[in-house]
């Protein structure tokens, strides 16, 4: 019996050697994929943070018109569903970006806080808008800075700093 194992295990080994695939080495692919996909999108509060909603049937050519859309449309019914909702509500505003800022002007205060997801669903469309209208510019790297009529400026802020994880 010990014979035949140790017949059955060689020829194995001798399979297995002879399969013909032949050690390589590492092989440079170069760098791996990193931050958000191209594409417009929109940014919506939910229990767990900020979700991005992609814009698929919406051309869009300046700033304002995303803050527009962010504004009047919110979230979809299916995205209701899955618990997204805007808390973005602002009166008058006038949106502008050149490489990687962004300044939005506001008409009158703004009422929410620094760091809240309304602020983080206006940072993080905004951001994403600049990247996608001007393709240079990586979402990642842009700032949005906030300027209320009334108060101090808030931010610049990046996206980042809205999203979980």
């Amino acid at each position: 019996m010990k014979v035949r194992q140790a017949g059955v295990v060689a020829a194995l080994g001798i399979a297995l050697m002879g399969c013909g695939v032949q050690p390589t080495g590492v092989m440079d692919a170069g760098e791996p994929a990193s931050g958000p996909t191209r594409g417009m999108r929109l940014y919506f509060a939910s229990d767990s943070g900020l979700r991005a909603v992609p814009l698929l049937d919406r051309e869009v050519d300046n700033l304002d018109a995303v803050v527009k859309l962010l504004l009047a449309e919110g979230p979809s019914l299916a995205a209701q569903r899955d618990g997204l909702t805007s808390l973005v509500h602002l009166d008058g505003f006038s949106a502008t970006g050149t490489d990687t800022r962004v300044t939005l002007r506001l008409d009158g205060p703004y009422a929410e806080t620094a760091r809240d997801l309304g602020t983080g669903q206006l940072v993080c469309t905004l951001a994403r808008a600049q990247s996608v209208l001007d393709p240079k510019v990586r979402t990642d790297d842009v700032e949005v800075t906030l300027r209320p009529s009334e108060g101090a400026a808030l931010g610049p802020y990046r996206c980042a700093e809205f999203l979980n994880g």
